[in-house]
């Protein structure tokens, strides 16, 4: 099977889910700054949820550069991964409007560990089907950095029952810390 299918898909679906968040942003009815003030929190979690999911566009993009052919547990892995994504405006729009209070932001949290959690099984379905000689398992190595995801955002949801700015804090800190595509990624890709 094709990958161009599934990645066409995909592509589509992130850009709807990057515009049902923009969509959600609403105009203040006052012109002034104390009425764009107000809405700051909405826009503040917009922003955030708009880097994190290009984050995973952008990763995707990178993956499947080393992807041959795609089979139906890749086609299964992908749609469960693009089913957290299709969460994060709820999730979003809700920690916005409700201005970070703690359980908006613990779900927000969440929404962010359930899509690294089927980003794992979806690397998992690439190797089971391309084999650990393939391009992406030595690419991958340990992995460090997507196997601490996880942990850092179920530290991220239970910090916001304690202080949701230190929730926000670490759910930044993992996107600062996926910003930059993998290098590993790249260079087998150019290679290959």
């Amino acid at each position: 099977m094709e990958k161009d299918r599934l990645l066409a898909f995909s592509d589509g679906v992130i850009a709807i889910i990057i515009t049902i968040m923009v969509l959600e942003l609403k105009v203040p009815h006052e012109p002034t700054l104390a009425a764009l003030a107000e809405v700051w929190p909405v826009f503040l979690s917009y922003v955030l949820s708009f880097v994190y999911l290009a984050i995973y566009w952008n990763n995707h993009h990178h993956f499947f550069h080393l992807v041959r052919r795609v089979d139906g547990t890749m086609l299964w892995a992908n749609m469960h991964l693009l089913f957290w994504l299709s969460l994060i405006p709820f999730a979003t729009g809700w920690m916005g409007e409700n201005h970070f209070a703690p359980v908006p932001t613990a779900v927000y949290g969440a929404a962010l560990l359930m899509p690294a959690l089927a980003w794992q099984a979806l690397q998992w379905a690439i190797i089971r089907t391309h084999g650990r000689d393939s391009g992406l398992a030595p690419a991958l190595g340990r992995d460090l950095k997507g196997k601490v995801t996880p942990v850092i955002y179920a530290a991220g949801i239970a910090l916001a029952f304690i202080d949701t700015r230190l929730a926000g804090a670490v759910y930044v800190l993992v996107t600062l810390m996926w910003l930059i595509p993998d290098r590993r990624i790249e260079r087998v890709a150019r290679r290959g």
